[in-house]
């Protein structure tokens, strides 16, 4: 369980009381580009099987099946709030599902998909539960089958505005700073690169990578 928290996870909106603002929130905060960007580097075809680890409130699960209505879609997190949210966001629209579970814990088999999106996930992770959500992503992908992150990292410094300065102090944070995320990825086998980073006003900055798995 995480510490001083009730649940063995940490919500999208940080509590359960916040989740009815959290969607206006990630459109105050610009997270539709982001998405969008995300997306973009995906390269999603039609057919492919595309799984979102910590999809929240189906956000970018949405916005990936829009972009190929022939992909199959699945959103995982273990907050059953937010995944009633995204099913209900997800009414009528076939090929997408959401399902409850941990990205450290991934319900599925090996090799089962082309691509595994993440947004804003990673920092919600101690140090251990890190790893294993990498070994496990690793496992369900296919060979040359690629994890594309956003989260908060990379090269932040206090030149990058208040919300950096805050960041850097942050037990959530912290251990997503510098080249902790193409390490991790890298241990577990993938070939990392970072794709591209941009400074963000609310979260300091944001970094993109792609991580594939050998063929």
């Amino acid at each position: 369980m995480i510490k001083h928290h009730p649940h063995d996870y940490l919500p999208a909106a940080g509590h359960d009381a916040l989740l009815p603002g959290y969607d206006l929130l990630t459109r105050l905060f610009g997270f539709n580009r982001v998405y969008d960007r995300l997306i973009a580097q995906a390269e999603l075809a039609d057919g492919q099987r595309i799984l979102e680890i910590g999809c929240g409130t189906g956000n970018l699960s949405l916005k990936a099946k829009r972009s190929q209505p022939a992909a199959t879609v699945i959103g995982l997190d273990p907050d059953p709030l937010a995944l009633r949210r995204a099913e209900r966001k997800a009414n009528k629209v076939s090929g997408i599902r959401f399902e409850r579970g941990y990205a450290q814990r991934l319900p599925y088999a090996d090799g089962e998909f082309d691509r595994v999106l993440s947004s804003m996930m990673l920092h919600h992770l101690d140090s251990d539960a890190k790893t294993a959500a990498a070994a496990e992503i690793f496992r369900v992908l296919r060979p040359g089958g690629r994890l594309h992150l956003v989260d908060m990292g990379g090269d932040m410094t206090a030149h990058d505005g208040l919300a950096a300065r805050l960041v850097r102090h942050s037990p959530h944070a912290a251990g997503n700073l510098g080249d902790a995320i193409p390490q991790l990825l890298r241990a577990a086998g993938f070939d990392c690169t970072e794709v591209a980073t941009q400074r963000h006003r609310f979260v300091g900055r944001l970094t993109y990578y792609r991580a594939i798995r050998p063929a």
